[in-house]
């Protein structure tokens, strides 16, 4: 239940308090900004770090990039951190900022719609209905878990949960158990769980690309440094995300470049696993980098043991009992795993916010795929902003960086309005347009659209409407100004502001 009632109306709603919405509000306070609201349908911060609750589930973006870089962490364990504490870290940022009497939990969004007559969005949430100025919706692209469409799932009589639902109630020791993918939940868990359940069939539909996991214990004097030396802890930060960097020019000019990071991988499956028929199961067939490069030391050895059955052959259906495959082999089960993912090209938020002109931002999408300007702005959609919105995900390093760009752009934006006395501002088509034509026309040549592989990068249209195709840093300069130059804005009357009659769209 929601702590408090919502208020009437708000200048800022904050949809969502996960790494995005957390950093969207400290900011926001940060710069004098306080009339704002943050609604969480979860419990309490964390987004995809309080859901993701399954045996071993860890970052693979090295800890030092993993956090605001306006909130440091110089407690981290281990140069990957496990979810317990990225979850810990969002907590005490969010204890230690102040924020928390602005943010009501429990509190789901219904429906958003804008009106013109009175340039505001009315939103209504299962605590009630508020009205805001701007919205900022942060649900994030990882929220919503997604279930395969397998004949019987239904009636399956065993456990079966999502491994975003991971249900902690249930004990799989000594259970005959499937996991259905093999993605990066999938690489983290089945190792985890492999050495106590009876028997583990692991359905594989594509091979993935397995990096061995340079994952140490920082030394007692790297975490004394990084709590009592600043200056060590930016200079581990720098020094990693400038070489995440170099990945970009594998992904997005050369695939041929990435050939080192190919042979990394193979020499991973030589190390885990001993059978040559095994080992070709497990190799890929596409380019590495086509789909999300994972990184797991134990993955291949899992699959390797005598009580693990990789499994390749298609899913046909699930009886009430067992996992049949297109061979005809029916494999009895007591509890399924699923980690097939999310829906990430069908984001469920746009479903629920509705525009100027009466459709959803669901609907729109519908027809060409998402799409925005900056990845942050729709046109059609006055004063609403998006953290990690389209063509804004990473294969390469930290999201965190890309959401305090996002942020930086929104609070320029605000400022810019307050300071123009603007009620409204929404890009222009032509401006989006433009934006969405140069990102697809630079990852047309990527490896995420040449490599020979499906992936979940890829929409219902066969676009790439999930990544960036250049570097962060050149996505933080895009987004360093707001350029009300590219937008349609209006004032308090209702009439165009001045920058819009000097811009065609």
């Amino acid at each position: 239940m929601p702590s408090a009632p919502l208020p009437s109306h708000v200048r800022v709603l904050v949809i969502g308090a996960g790494f995005g919405g957390l950093g969207t509000a400290i900011r926001l306070q940060q710069h004098g900004e306080t009339d704002f609201l943050v609604v969480e349908k979860g419990t309490e911060v964390g987004g995809t770090w309080r859901d993701n609750t399954y045996p071993g589930a860890a970052c693979d973006v090295p800890s030092q990039l993993y956090s605001f870089s306006f909130a440091p962490n110089p407690d981290w364990s281990r140069s990957f951190s496990p979810q317990p504490e990225i979850q810990a870290y969002l907590r005490r940022v969010a204890d230690e900022a102040g924020v928390l009497d602005r943010f009501r939990f429990g509190t789901a969004v219904e429906d958003a719609a804008w009106h013109d007559d009175d340039a505001s969005w009315t939103v209504r949430t299962t605590a009630g209905t508020v009205t805001a100025d701007v919205v900022v919706a942060a649900a994030g692209g990882l929220s919503e878990p997604r279930m395969p469409g397998i004949d019987g799932i239904e009636g399956f009589n065993g456990e079966i949960f999502h491994s975003a639902r991971w249900n902690h109630d249930y004990d799989l020791t000594g259970k005959r158990v499937a996991v259905i993918g093999t993605g990066a939940s999938a690489v983290q868990i089945v190792p985890e769980i492999a050495d106590r359940v009876a028997h583990l069939d692991v359905y594989q539909r594509t091979a993935p690309w397995v990096m061995p996991r340079r994952d140490r214990d920082y030394t007692t004097a790297e975490r004394l440094g990084f709590r009592h030396l600043p200056g060590l802890q930016r200079l581990y930060r720098t020094a990693i995300y400038w070489g995440r960097e170099c990945f970009v020019p594998g992904f997005t000019v050369n695939p041929g470049l990435a050939a080192p990071a190919k042979k990394a991988a193979l020499a991973n499956i030589a190390r885990g696993i001993a059978d040559p028929a095994l080992r070709a199961k497990v190799t890929p067939t596409f380019e590495i980098g086509c789909k999300r490069i994972l990184i797991s030391n134990d993955w291949y050895p899992a699959l390797a043991r005598d009580d693990v059955d990789l499994v390749t052959n298609p899913i046909t259906k699930i009886t009430g009992s067992a996992v049949v495959t297109a061979d005809g082999v029916e494999r009895e089960v007591d509890a399924i795993v699923v980690a097939t993912g999310f829906y990430t090209t069908e984001q469920p938020i746009a479903g629920h916010i509705t525009g100027a002109e009466g459709r959803t931002l669901a609907e729109v999408w519908s027809e060409d795929g998402m799409a925005a300007y900056k990845g942050t702005t729709f046109h059609g959609f006055p004063n609403l902003f998006q953290i990690v919105g389209p063509n804004t995900g990473l294969g390469h390093s930290s999201m965190v960086f890309i959401i305090e760009s996002q942020i930086a752009y929104i609070l320029d934006a605000l400022s810019r309005m307050r300071s123009d006395r603007l009620t409204s501002v929404q890009p222009r088509l032509g401006a989006q347009r433009r934006w969405n034509a140069d990102v697809q026309r630079r990852l047309a040549r990527s490896v995420w659209n040449t490599g020979g592989c499906s992936s979940w990068y890829l929409d219902a249209h066969g676009r790439n409407t999930t990544l960036w195709p250049r570097t962060t840093f050149t996505f933080r300069r895009l987004l360093s100004r707001f350029d009300p130059e590219q937008y349609v804005t209006t004032t308090r009357s209702g009439v165009p502001a001045p920058t819009d009659r000097r811009v065609t769209a």
